[in-house]
C-alpha cells in the first residue's frame, strides 16, 4: 500500500546527537501535556466558562487603562448577568451560522469534494509528482502555502489537505505534508510575493491609528511589501529545514492507519484519465481567462467604485469562496465525464455528500469555538490584556529595536487568545501605533512587527479557528492525533519562524532596506 510505512514506523536512529535527543524529549513533553487537554470542542467550552467567570470577577474593578475605541477607562463587561446570558442564548444560532470560517470551509469543500471524487485532483498529482523531484516537494508545498495568501483564508481549506495527499503519494508521511502546508499557510500568513487583501485591510487600521497623532499622515497599503516578499525566502528556507530535519525524523515512529492512504497510491496514469485531466485543465483555464477578462475593464463589476480589485470591499474578494467552489467543481465534473468516473448527476452529488461527511467533527468544534469567540469579544478582556501589555512595554523605555522585539512577543501572547488577524490589529493598532510613534518608531515598522508575531504563532494556537480543522485532517491518517500531537509538530516551525523573521526585520532596519512603498523606520513628528 505505502512503500515507506514500515520505515516510518521504526524508532528514531540511535545516532542522533544529544541536542537532537533533548529537543525531541522536550517535544515529547509538549505532546504529552497537549494530549492531556480536553477534546478541542470541550477546550472551547471550558474557555467560554472561564471567560464568563473572569468577566464577572473583573467587571466591578475600575481600571485606569484607556480603551482606544472609546477613549474611556477599560471596563470589563460581565457575561454572567441575566441580560448577557439571555442574549447569549438568543444569539447562539446566529453566532454559529455567522462564524467566519464555517461557510468558507463548507462551501469550498463542496467543490473540492467533487474534484477529488472524480479523480481530477489525483490525476493532477500523478503528473506533478512525475516532474517534481522528491527533494523539492517540501519547498514547493511551502511556496504554494505562501502564495495561497493572495486569496486569504481559503489556503487553510485547500492547501493543507492537498499537502497530505501529495506527500502520501510520494511515499512520505502524510502528516509531514499537513505540517509543512500548515506552516506555509498559517505560520507564514503575512509573507507573500504578491499583494493580497490583507495589505489594505491592515493598512486601514494602521493609518487610522496613526492619525490619532498626526492627522495628515498617510500609510501606503504596500508599505511592507518589500519586507514580506523577502520573508517568503526566509520562510521557505527555514520551513524546509524544519520539515526535513526535525519534523520528519519525529514522524518515523508515528504509524499511519491502515488503509488511510489507499486512495493516493501512485499508479500509472491511464489514457482516459489523462484525457480527463487535460479536459479539466482546459475548463479551468477557460474559467480563469473568462474571470480575468471580466475583471480587466476599469468599470468592471468585480471592482470597487475607485477601481480596486484586492481591497476588502472589492466584489472580487467577497466572491472568492464561491469562485473557488466553481473552479474546483467545473473542472472536476469535466474530468469525471471524460475519464468515466461520473455516470450521472448523482455521482456529483455523492462527491459533495462524501466531502461533507468528513466535516461532522469540525462542525461540533466550530459550534463551541463560535460561542467562545463571541463571548470573549463582548467581555472586553482582550482590550484589557492589550492595554496593560502596552503600558508595561512603554514603561520599560527600551531602545527602539528592543521595543519592537518586545512588541512582537506581546503580539504572540495576544495571538494565543484572539484568532482573527484583523480583529487583533483592530484592537492593538490604536494602542501601539500612536505609542510607538511617540518614541520615534514609524507605523510601517509597527505593522511589520505585528505581522511577524501574529503569523508565526498561528500554528500553535489551539484557539485559532482553523486549528481544529487541521486536527481533523490529521486524524484521517492517524486517528489518535490530538492537540498535543499537532502542537508538538508545529512548535519547531513556530519558534524558528519567530526567531528568523525577527532577525530579518532587524537586518532590514540596520541596513536601511525599505520595508515597502513609501515606507520609513522613524517618525519625527
Amino acid at each position: 500500500m505505502w512503500k515507506d510505512q514500515h520505515r516510518m514506523s521504526q524508532p528514531a536512529s540511535t545516532s542522533e546527537s544529544s541536542e537532537s535527543r533533548i529537543s525531541q524529549k522536550f517535544l515529547d513533553i509538549i505532546e504529552w501535556l497537549g494530549n492531556k487537554l480536553p477534546d478541542p470542542a470541550f477546550l472551547f467550552l471550558f474557555s467560554l466558562f472561564l471567560t464568563w467567570g473572569v468577566s464577572a470577577w473583573l467587571a466591578p474593578v475600575e481600571f485606569v487603562e484607556i480603551d482606544p475605541k472609546t477613549n474611556q477607562p477599560v471596563r470589563i463587561v460581565n457575561q454572567l448577568t441575566a441580560p448577557a446570558q439571555i442574549g447569549f442564548l438568543a444569539g447562539m444560532v446566529k453566532t454559529f451560522i455567522e462564524f467566519p470560517p464555517l461557510g468558507l470551509v463548507l462551501v469550498s469543500l463542496l467543490g473540492v469534494g467533487v474534484a477529488e471524487h472524480t479523480g481530477f485532483i489525483q490525476a493532477g498529482l500523478k503528473c506533478m509528482l512525475r516532474v517534481t523531484p522528491a527533494r523539492f516537494l517540501t519547498p514547493m508545498l511551502l511556496l504554494v502555502g505562501l502564495l495561497s495568501h493572495s486569496v486569504g483564508d481559503p489556503g487553510f481549506v485547500l492547501v493543507i489537505p492537498l499537502g497530505a495527499v501529495i506527500f502520501a503519494a510520494a511515499g512520505r508521511h502524510p502528516l509531514l505534508g499537513i505540517t509543512t502546508a500548515f506552516a506555509g499557510v498559517g505560520g507564514g500568513f503575512s509573507a507573500n510575493f504578491l499583494p493580497s487583501g490583507l495589505d489594505p485591510l491592515l493598512q486601514g487600521f494602521t493609518q487610522k491609528a496613526a492619525q490619532i497623532i498626526d492627522d495628515d499622515i498617510v500609510v501606503n497599503p504596500l508599505c511592507n511589501w518589500g519586507f514580506m516578499s523577502a520573508s517568503c525566502i526566509v520562510i521557505v528556507g527555514v520551513g524546509w529545514f524544519v520539515s526535513d530535519r526535525i519534523v520528519e525524523p519525529r514522524l518515523k515512529r508515528l504509524k499511519v492507519d491502515d488503509g488511510s492512504c489507499d486512495d493516493v497510491k501512485i499508479t500509472d496514469i491511464e489514457p482516459r484519465e489523462l484525457r480527463g485531466l487535460f479536459t479539466g485543465l482546459a475548463v479551468l483555464a477557460a474559467c480563469l481567462i473568462g474571470l480575468t477578462l471580466s475583471a480587466w475593464p476599469a468599470d468592471s463589476a468585480w471592482r470597487t467604485e475607485d477601481g480596486g480589485l484586492v481591497g476588502r470591499d472589492a466584489p472580487l474578494m467577497k466572491a472568492i469562496i464561491p469562485l473557488i467552489f466553481l473552479l474546483f467543481l467545473l473542472p472536476g465534473v469535466a474530468h469525471g465525464y471524460v475519464a468515466g468516473t461520473i455516470k450521472s448527476h448523482r455521482d456529483i452529488v455523492h462527491g459533495m455528500t462524501k466531502s461533507m461527511g468528513t466535516m461532522s467533527y469540525y462542525l461540533v468544534m466550530a459550534f463551541f469555538a463560535a460561542q467562545f469567540t463571541s463571548a470573549f469579544a463582548q467581555s472586553n478582556l482582550g482590550a484589557l490584556l492589550a492595554v496593560k501589555g502596552a503600558n508595561g512595554l512603554q514603561a520599560l523605555q527600551l531602545p527602539p529595536q528592543i521595543t519592537i522585539l518586545g512588541f512582537i512577543l506581546l503580539t504572540t501572547t495576544v495571538n494565543l487568545l484572539i484568532g482573527s488577524a484583523s480583529a487583533k490589529w483592530a484592537l492593538l493598532s490604536p494602542i501601539f501605533v500612536p505609542m510607538l510613534m511617540k518614541v520615534g518608531i514609524s507605523p510601517d515598522v509597527t505593522q511589520a512587527a505585528y505581522r511577524i508575531g501574529d503569523s508565526s504563532t498561528n500554528i500553535v494556537t489551539p484557539l485559532l479557528p482553523y486549528f481544529p480543522l487541521v486536527v481533523v485532517y490529521s486524524q484521517k491518517y492517524v486517528k489518535n492525533t490530538g492537540i498535543g500531537t499537532l502542537t508538538s509538530l508545529m512548535l519547531p516551525y513556530s519558534m524558528t519562524f519567530l526567531l528568523s523573521w525577527s532577525v530579518l526585520l532587524m537586518i532590514f532596519w540596520i541596513l536601511g532596506i525599505p520595508l515597502g512603498l513609501e515606507s520609513s523606520y522613524t517618525w519625527a513628528g
